[in-house]
C-alpha cells in the first residue's frame, strides 16, 4: 500500500498517476486543507476537489483546477447583484460545495463527506483530508497577514511573503484514513507529491504528530521536487522561497525535507544539483518530471515506485513498493 501527500495540481497529477498504477485497495491520497475556507456561506475544500476531480477524470486539464466544460451562469448572476466574484465558483462546481456545506451542518465529519463525494464521482482510489479538525494557512506578507485564499487567488500571490503560519495544526490530529494508512502493516512507502513544500506539503506536515510520524516510518519516504530548472513549474513555489531568502532549486526542496524524506526525484535539468541534494541527506533520482499528459503522469509514478522499491531494499531487504 503506498501513502501519498497532495495538494495543488501538482499534487493532484501525480496523484492520478499512481492511481493509474496501483489498484484502489494499494492508494490513499491525503490531501492537504489548509486551503479550505468557508465561502459565500459555502464551505469549500479546493486541494480535495482538485484531486477528486482528477481521480474521477472531470478535472480541467488546462487550469488544472476545477470541471472540464464549467460554466460560469452563477458568478455573472451573482455579479450582476454586488456580490463578491473575486473566487469563482462554476456552476457544477458549486454543487460539490453546496452539498459538502449541507453534510458538515448536519455533523457528518470532513472524511465522511469525502468519501460520500468519492463514492458519487466513481473514485474508486482512497482520498482522505489531512484532518477532520480545522487548519487554516495564513500568509504573512509586507501587507500584514492574509488568509490563504485571500493572498493566492484574490491578490494573485503579488504582496512579497514574509511567512507561513498553519493556524489550528498543532491542535489537530491525522484523519482516521490518513492515522490508519500510517499504522497499515501492508504500507510500503510514503510519496510526498511534487506540490507546493510551504503551502500544499506544509500544512500536512504541520499536523500534530504527522511530521515525526513519517520520519520515523519504517518505510521509505520518496518525495518529487515541484522546482524544475529553478522555476516552479506551476504556482508561487519559487517566488515564495526566493522572498524567504531560500534559492528556488531542488536543492532547497532537499533541504526542506531533510530528516523526512529519504530520496528526492529530480527533473533532468537539475542534474548538476545531484551532489548537493545528496549533501542534504537524501538520495537522488532523475527523471523527467513534468507531468503534461496521462501518459507521462503515469511514467513518473512508476519512477516513483521503482525509487521507492530501491530505497526499501538499501534499508536492508524490506519489502519493496
Amino acid at each position: 500500500m503506498i501513502l501519498a501527500l497532495a495538494g495543488g495540481v501538482g499534487g493532484s497529477k501525480l496523484a492520478r498517476g499512481l492511481a493509474a498504477c496501483l489498484a484502489p485497495s494499494d492508494l490513499t491520497v491525503v490531501v492537504n486543507t489548509g486551503d479550505d475556507f468557508r465561502h459565500l456561506g459555502l464551505w469549500v475544500s479546493p486541494d480535495l476537489d482538485t484531486v477528486v476531480y482528477a481521480l474521477a477524470g472531470l478535472a480541467n486539464r488546462e487550469t488544472g483546477w476545477g470541471l472540464a466544460g464549467e460554466t460560469w451562469h452563477f458568478m455573472e448572476a451573482l455579479g450582476r447583484l454586488g456580490g463578491e466574484t473575486w473566487f469563482r465558483l462554476g456552476d457544477r462546481d458549486l454543487a460539490t460545495h453546496v452539498e459538502r456545506t449541507r453534510r458538515l451542518d448536519a455533523g457528518a465529519t470532513l472524511s465522511e463527506v469525502t468519501a460520500a463525494l468519492c463514492a458519487a464521482f466513481g473514485v474508486a482510489h482512497r482520498v482522505v483530508p489531512m484532518s477532520d479538525q480545522p487548519v487554516a494557512t495564513v500568509v504573512h506578507t509586507d501587507e500584514g497577514p492574509l488568509p490563504f485564499q485571500h493572498y493566492f487567488v484574490r491578490r494573485r500571490c503579488v504582496p512579497a511573503v514574509r511567512a507561513v503560519e498553519h493556524a489550528g495544526a498543532h491542535s489537530a490530529r491525522p484523519s482516521p484514513a490518513f492515522a490508519a494508512a500510517l499504522d497499515d502493516p501492508r504500507l510500503r512507502a510514503i510519496v510526498v507529491a511534487p506540490s507546493n513544500p510551504l503551502l500544499s506539503i506544509g500544512p500536512i506536515l504541520a499536523v500534530g504528530g504527522v511530521r515525526d510520524a513519517i520520519a520515523g516510518a519504517r518505510v521509505p519516504v520518496v518525495a518529487v521536487s515541484p522546482i524544475v530548472g529553478g522555476e516552479a513549474v506551476k504556482g508561487p513555489a519559487a517566488k515564495i522561497l526566493r522572498e524567504l531568502g531560500h534559492a528556488a532549486s531542488a536543492a532547497t526542496i532537499a533541504t526542506l525535507y531533510a530528516g523526512v524524506a529519504d530520496g528526492l526525484v529530480v527533473d533532468e535539468r537539475d542534474r548538476a544539483l545531484c551532489r548537493t541534494v545528496e549533501a542534504a541527506g537524501l538520495r537522488v533520482c532523475v527523471a523527467d518530471t513534468l507531468m503534461t499528459d496521462a501518459q507521462r503522469e503515469a511514467g513518473l509514478a512508476q519512477v516513483v515506485l521503482a525509487f521507492a522499491a530501491e530505497l526499501a531494499e538499501a534499508r536492508g531487504g524490506r519489502a519493496s513498493a
